[in-house]
């Protein structure tokens, strides 16, 4: 696989730049029909013979050898010991960052999660009672890399809204627990863990077995199989939604060195061959400077062919009139993460309107976000920032409305009732609400 990174550069000027623009953001989500059938048999399986389905594909899939899936629960102890074995650097980080998260999230909470009422004239009493899920799981990914920051990220705000019980499940291929994955389990107050992953996790914890509770919504990302898997439970379980590719974009002036800039497009490109890492600048001269940063820097990168394959594939560099224009091409793209690398990154915010995540100003990299800044890095993809928002407290809470109508209340609001009911032919509905009138 080459190493070579040349996104593609184009210029909002050329004739052909719709046509060019819009073929590099092409991304499908339609799964592979193979994919599908497979997952459409494993949640049938799972969901028929319940432990012994999970505990099979399990063995299959990552190398375990277990007799009961009952032994690849981790426990507390376990967790707590993968705590105290990590470096004091790295407990310190994951305390930091859990702080950072949490405090973000008691902030959201009560700014947006609380239980309201009024009374109005009449003396009806309506408002809204805000209630958290009792059980939700999240699925951390464990395959070709670790992601402690996904427990952190998928729990915190769970334990915040008021969630009863916190089941994780991660798969751990050939038996390799990673210490930083439990250790922030324990960090986070995850209630139950298994070391089972894949589209079984996924079944076990939608359908529930002898072993490994139902719940009653499914958070975190994970592979196609994952995503396929989540897709199908829906309306069983609720789900945070289906995440596509990892996306950046970087609106730049110019201003910022272009190795820093060169390095943020790196640090979503590492993710995935179709992660998407875009630049939108006005300065050809800059442009210029973010590709040599490219070429200069690839090479000394551990994951330098992944990057080169992103970059290749989905890459882009654009030109455009103005800082005005590229906040306008942001907007149609609504990207996951999106940092405005600017002198003046208040001026250009308002003009933004679709993003999972904003980023404002030159020191602010998308990796701290990722970490330990506070905000949620479970993000929109694939556009679906026009229309949805990071995960957070709001998603592990539902919303009740409560109406309680006094004996005025209902001479003024029957008679309107009455009428409506009557006039969709539903009788009942009429009668019910007449039978209190004068009463």
């Amino acid at each position: 696989m080459s190493t070579n990174a040349a996104p593609v550069r184009l210029t909002t000027t050329s004739a052909s730049f719709e046509a060019d623009f819009k073929a590099r953001l092409h991304w499908s989500a339609d799964a592979d029909a193979a994919i599908e059938e497979t997952v459409a048999d494993i949640l049938a399986d799972v969901q028929q013979r319940g432990d012994a389905a999970v505990l099979e594909y399990t063995t299959r899939f990552d190398r375990l050898s277990a007799k009961s899936l009952a032994e690849l629960e981790l426990t507390k102890a376990e967790l707590k010991a993968a705590f105290d074995s990590l470096p004091a650097a790295q407990r310190g980080a994951l305390e930091s960052a859990a702080r950072r998260v949490r405090s973000y999230h008691e902030a959201q909470k009560k700014a947006s999660g609380e239980s309201w009422s009024y009374r109005d004239e009449d003396g009806t009493l309506l408002g809204q009672k805000v209630t958290p899920l009792d059980r939700v799981g999240i699925y951390v990914p464990g395959g070709k890399a670790a992601y402690p920051s996904s427990v952190l990220m998928n729990a915190i705000p769970a334990h915040v809204a008021g969630v009863g019980e916190i089941i994780m499940v991660v798969p751990t291929p050939g038996g390799e627990k990673n210490p930083l994955v439990l250790a922030a389990a324990y960090v986070a107050g995850v209630t139950r863990a298994f070391t089972v992953g894949g589209a079984q996790a996924v079944a076990a914890l939608a359908y529930g077995t002898a072993t490994i509770p139902a719940v009653d919504k499914i958070t975190g990302p994970g592979n196609a199989y994952v995503a396929a898997a989540k897709r199908r439970v829906f309306g069983t379980v609720g789900i945070d939604m289906i995440a596509g590719p990892s996306e950046i974009l970087v609106l730049a002036d110019g201003s910022t060195p272009p190795e820093w800039v060169a390095m943020d497009l790196f640090s979503q490109a590492e993710h995935d061959e179709l992660a998407q890492s875009i630049l939108l600048c006005p300065d050809a001269a800059y442009i210029d400077q973010v590709q040599a940063e490219i070429d200069r820097l690839l090479p000394t990168m551990p994951r330098a062919e992944i990057i080169a394959a992103s970059l290749n594939g989905r890459g882009a560099l654009i030109q455009t009139k103005s800082m005005e224009e590229a906040c306008e091409i942001s907007n149609r793209i609504a990207p996951e993460h999106l940092e405005v690398s600017s002198r003046e990154p208040g001026r250009w915010e308002p003009l933004l309107r679709h993003a999972g995540a904003i980023f404002l100003g030159a020191f602010t990299s998308e990796s701290l976000g990722d970490y330990c800044a506070g905000p949620n890095h479970v993000l929109p993809t694939s556009g679906t920032a026009r229309f949805s928002s990071p995960l957070g407290v709001y998603d592990f809470q539902k919303r009740s409305s409560l109406i309680e109508v006094s004996q005025a209340g209902a001479q003024v609001l029957g008679p309107i009732a009455v009428t409506l009911a009557e006039g969709e032919g539903l009788q009942a509905h009429a009668e019910a609400a007449r039978m209190r009138l004068g009463k």
